[in-house]
């Protein structure tokens, strides 16, 4: 998942860099730093000041739950320490010694943004802080966050710990599919442990479609926000970092995302993408299916032609799941992506066919 995810950011990147010069910019943010991405291809639509290294704060957390749900069990039972009972800033007031699931932390954690719920989980998975803050970076690496360092679980400022809204995204590309934990990041109110949260992240009221992921804010990092939004089956993800402005400018981001780059669907997983002639074959034609999903987002001029490459020359016989060759799409002309392509179904001989209904007579019986 994570290198397929790599490889379709890279394709997006290069892509972009041949299409950006033509694309109108028709929004804008008070942020310091922002950026809109799709989730499917990688594509950037929106971006302004994306690599600049900045303080996340709590924002920090989609990671930490990330790795969490990565490394450990939602049912766990977790005792809260001394140390993690007495993390200093915003709460889901934990006592010291008392025991919670994993998945009630990962509530407090993502809801209401509980650095005490970050610092027991980082104990539990890690054996400590720092052992989990390193689990931290290596999955930061993986994902693609090249230009990210994490310190600590929870976001409190550290001079170890930044990263850019590029790296964000992704890593709110990479959380988005994972269903546990866009679960709870969606979850409006939730009574966990005997606690009643409520979710930090007002644009899930604000804003219809919206379904995660998380706030932060410290004084020096200001405000930051990275949410994910959905529309006629397209998610866009949003990164502002030192942002007083940011419930609406998410709201603007999505608004011109969805308008200006409609995603276009060239395959689907399992669906029929083209057919191929099998000479030879009691049936004519086969179809070819997709291995996996594509999709691209599309702004004004844009146009998006699909290119069926066959490893070879089918015939007879052919059997149904084999792979057969792949369907290379095509942006503007430059290849923005390809998904292998599988036999539909299996295509005997004509010539096996007609021996397969001929039957010898039985033996002492009369001919005719």
């Amino acid at each position: 998942m994570a290198k397929r995810f790599l490889r379709r950011l890279l394709a997006a990147g290069m892509l972009a860099l041949c299409l950006l010069p033509g694309r109108a910019e028709a929004v804008s943010t008070s942020a310091t730093s922002a950026i809109l991405m799709d989730v499917e291809s990688g594509r950037v639509l929106y971006e302004q000041n994306a690599d600049a290294r900045m303080l996340i704060a709590s924002t920090t957390k989609i990671l930490t739950a990330l790795v969490a749900i990565r490394e450990g069990n939602p049912t766990d039972v977790v005792t809260v320490s001394h140390a993690a009972a007495y993390t200093e800033g915003s709460s889901m007031y934990l006592k010291e010694g008392e025991q919670l699931t994993l998945e009630s932390l990962l509530y407090g954690l993502l809801m209401c943004s509980g650095n005490d719920a970050a610092t027991a989980i980082a104990e539990h998975i890690g054996g400590s802080v720092d052992a989990f803050a390193a689990m931290m970076n290596a999955t930061a690496r993986q994902i693609g966050m090249t230009n990210s360092s994490f310190a600590n679980p929870h976001g409190l400022d550290h001079e170890r710990h930044y990263s850019t809204a590029r790296d964000m995204a992704r890593l709110a590309c990479a959380a988005v599919a994972d269903e546990t934990l866009m679960r709870i990041a969606s979850t409006r109110t939730a009574t966990v442990g005997g606690r009643t949260m409520t979710n930090h992240n007002k644009l899930l009221q604000y804003m219809d479609g919206c379904i995660g992921l998380k706030t932060g804010y410290t004084r020096a990092a200001g405000r930051t926000l990275v949410s994910c939004a959905e529309r006629n089956g397209q998610r866009l993800v949003a990164v502002t970092l030192q942002d007083g402005n940011d419930w609406a400018d998410h709201q603007s981001l999505y608004e011109y995302g969805f308008a200006a780059y409609p995603a276009a669907r060239p395959a689907v997983l399992g669906r029929v993408v083209d057919y191929g002639t099998v000479p030879g074959g009691l049936k004519e034609r086969v179809p070819l299916v997709a291995a996996d999903s594509f999709s691209w987002p599309l702004g004004q001029g844009e146009t998006l032609e699909t290119e069926i490459r066959l490893d070879g020359a089918l015939s007879a016989p052919v059997l149904a799941g084999t792979k057969v060759g792949a369907a290379v799409f095509l942006v503007n002309g430059r290849e923005a992506g390809q998904v292998d392509l599988l036999c539909g179904e299996t295509v005997t001989p004509k010539a096996a066919s007609a021996l397969s209904v001929w039957k010898p007579r039985e033996k002492g019986r009369p001919a005719g």
